[in-house]
């Protein structure tokens, strides 16, 4: 059983009186199915799983229900005997997206009080924009993401000590011992290979077969191509969106990583708004990631974000490294002189900030500085850069310190992570081992000095 950080939520949210549905949301195949049944199956008696995409390309039971009465009817047909009180009784809608009637629907559904009910689905963002009767308040949205780093080392058998004692060194901003930095490097660059779809980290620990888990990324994805194909029906828009998604590895490799809006259908004239529904999907979707430009570095960044000037990256690091560089691990494992891993750096650190609950924003201005990521320094209400460094020269960064020496922005804190073991403050800058990512949580100060996590890792670890 792989440990999501998500399942204390949900179990909260079974064991409260919460008036919304709860209803997970993000990319397929990063669990959201798995954890869900997971907690389901151990709290309640009778667990009835009803997958909406299933049935529409099956029986279609469900797919001209638009009233409380005729659901019970056709989910009597399927699961009569198994429909007790509602303390014993849960029923988990998978894919909801697929009949978006029922993203009106669960709130009457809720009000009946019959059944517990909790929902998931893929395409939520898009759903949503496309249902204009979702009544407020009626759905209680968590987002979800591919394995964070912290879950892959719980997954490969790091005990709770360990991730406590690596916390404690992040707050204290102390350096870890060599033996545990070249330990905790070596997992990381793991991550860097295998990335966060449970699938191929459950693949991963139990076979050591990096064959099989390529197959995976392989095979996710192209999935989310076809998922474009599905879910849009101008087919016009369907090739963009793929080919937009093809560019997204080629973009991180340019020295900007911005979408050259041109190059989508090279076509000299387009611009970004000749594709917002493209992007849109893309986004909503949970297959990529954005990052906005600002023009304003200062607090709060939304609202000088703009979106002409916008960087995407893949939801998952594994299969950004998959497409690079396939079966060749050593270009992530043996640092590797000629070959450049910023993107891939980038990428999980995206990746992490994104999960951990930061918009992610930058900042690019050949005067005034560059940025690889910006977050909102709620604590001092400024803006905190973080630099992404995969090579030696760490301590080389001029347009991070020309940033920083702009009184205009009154940076208080700003990072540089790194392959690089020590902990060190230099210049208004502190440097930190590329691994602390996992410990960058949104909180009212920023990032999350937080007490370890109460839950025992120990039915969750695997040899």
């Amino acid at each position: 059983m792989l440990f999501r950080k998500i399942e204390s939520k949900i179990r909260d949210y079974f064991a409260s009186n919460i008036k919304e549905v709860m209803l997970i949301e993000g990319a397929r195949q990063i669990g959201k199915s798995y954890i869900v049944r997971h907690v389901g199956k151990s709290m309640f008696e009778n667990y009835i799983e009803i997958n909406f995409e299933k049935d529409k390309q099956g029986d279609r039971l469900f797919a001209n229900v638009n009233t409380v009465e005729d659901f019970y009817i056709a989910l009597s047909a399927i699961a009569g005997n198994k429909l007790k009180e509602k303390s014993k009784t849960l029923i988990f809608i998978d894919e909801i997206q697929a009949y978006g009637q029922f993203l009106t629907l669960v709130k009457f559904l809720k009000e009946d009080g019959r059944y517990t009910y909790i929902a998931s689905g893929s395409l939520l963002g898009v759903a949503l924009k496309m249902t204009s009767s979702v009544p407020v308040g009626s759905l209680l949205i968590e987002q979800m993401y591919p394995m964070d780093f912290e879950e892959f080392l719980i997954a490969c058998g790091v005990g709770q000590e360990a991730i406590n004692s690596f916390r404690e060194h992040f707050n204290e901003e102390k350096s870890l011992s060599v033996s545990m930095h070249n330990k905790l490097l070596d997992l990381f660059k793991k991550y860097l290979i295998v990335g966060g779809l449970p699938e191929a980290v459950e693949t991963f620990v139990k076979t050591l077969n990096i064959v099989s888990v390529r197959k995976i990324h392989q095979n996710v994805y192209t999935l989310y191509k076809i998922d474009a194909a599905k879910y849009e029906e101008d087919n016009s828009k369907r090739l963009q969106i793929r080919r937009i998604y093809d560019m997204i590895p080629s973009n991180l490799e340019n020295k900007k990583k911005r979408i050259i809006f041109k190059d989508i259908e090279n076509k000299s004239w387009k611009r970004y708004d000749d594709y917002i529904e493209e992007f849109e999907y893309l986004i909503s979707s949970g297959i990529a990631l954005n990052v906005q430009a600002v023009s304003q570095p200062t607090f709060p960044m939304i609202e000088s974000a703009g979106k002409n000037l916008l960087k995407l990256y893949l939801n998952d690091v594994g299969m950004l490294s998959y497409i690079y560089y396939g079966m060749n691990i050593d270009a992530i494992t043996k640092d590797s002189k000629s070959i450049n891993l910023g993107s891939v750096y980038e990428t999980v650190v995206a990746q992490e900030l994104k999960a951990h609950g930061f918009p992610l924003f930058y900042y690019d201005n050949k005067k005034l500085g560059e940025v690889d990521f910006l977050v909102d320094d709620i604590k001092d209400l400024t803006s905190m850069p973080i630099e992404v460094k995969s090579g030696k020269d760490f301590t080389n960064h001029t347009s991070l310190d020309r940033f920083i020496s702009n009184k205009d922005y009154n940076v208080k804190r700003a990072y540089v992570l790194s392959n690089d073991r020590e902990v060190i403050k230099r210049n208004g800058v502190t440097y930190l081992p590329i691994y602390f990512i996992m410990f960058f949580q949104k909180t009212s100060e920023i990032i999350s000095h937080f007490s370890p996590l109460d839950v025992d890792f120990s039915s969750h670890e695997m040899q």
